[in-house]
């Protein structure tokens, strides 16, 4: 069983990119199970969404204590709360930044990615400048850095999930693939 926790903040998509995740990995034939965690529900608050993916039924009802990988949707939060916490080690932590993988040593132990998905999320016009929606671009990179679900089943499931603007999400998770970059000593 893989086991993906998704950090991010209220009003980013977390938990829609969980349900994108699920959505694509259903589409591929595998069984999957999704649901989030909430704290204060607001905008701009912590928020914490789980996905759990099988070759066969997931009878777990559990939040996830050790996910194999992570998606952190905001930079911010690392430091701000132990999102490494439980995270098995050898898991993936991708997480939507400018800088390289590089310029976060704490991770030492993890096989680290990013994505601009910030600068995607705006140039899509995918919320609003200040804070833009980063959920599709973030399933797209997911696809690539670790191809456990391929990029057309995200596609189709960003279409189908996104309630607004279908194509700049699809457009956005498509672009979020193309410029995403496994690093050589991790991959």
């Amino acid at each position: 069983m893989l086991e993906i926790r998704f950090h991010g903040r209220g009003g980013q998509g977390t938990v829609v990119a969980s349900k994108v995740l699920a959505f694509a990995v259903a589409r591929e034939g595998r069984f999957v199970q999704t649901f989030p965690e909430y704290g204060v529900e607001r905008r701009g608050a912590p928020v914490v969404a789980f996905t759990r993916i099988d070759d066969q039924k997931i009878y777990i009802r559990s939040k996830i204590y050790e996910p194999d990988h992570l998606l952190v949707l905001d930079p911010t939060l690392i430091g701000a709360i132990d999102v490494t916490e439980g995270l098995k080690p050898g898991g993936w932590i991708i997480i939507n930044s400018d800088k390289p993988a590089k310029d976060f040593p704490q991770f030492a132990g993890f096989k680290v990615a990013t994505v601009d998905a910030t600068s995607i999320a705006v140039k899509h016009r995918l919320g609003s400048a200040a804070a833009p929606i980063v959920n599709s671009a973030i399933m797209g990179a997911f696809a690539k850095i670790t191809g456990f679900v391929g990029i057309e089943a995200v596609r189709e499931a960003v279409h189908e999930l996104s309630p607004v603007k279908k194509d700049e999400n699809v457009e956005a998770a498509q672009e979020a693939y193309d410029t995403a970059e496994v690093p050589k000593e991790q991959s």
